[in-house]
């Protein structure tokens, strides 16, 4: 999947702490959710279906990925 990236606004999630393991994410871009790694902003970018990204954001949330 293409999408232009170059004038995307990106951002951190605010729980996000200041150890630099972050990714950032640009919103506003229909019915995708682009994501890359905020210690190399020049590097490569997913793009994620609206759909796919809502699921994983649930399943963190709910504690899905949490070590057991």
């Amino acid at each position: 999947m293409d999408v232009e990236l170059t004038e995307a606004r990106w951002r951190k999630s605010s729980y996000s702490g200041s150890g630099g393991t972050c990714v950032e994410v640009a919103d506003g871009f229909a019915g995708v959710m682009p994501v890359r790694d905020s210690k190399d902003p020049s590097g490569p970018s997913l793009v994620f279906s609206a759909d796919a990204w809502q699921s994983f954001v649930a399943a963190v949330r709910t504690g899905e990925f949490d070590a057991r």
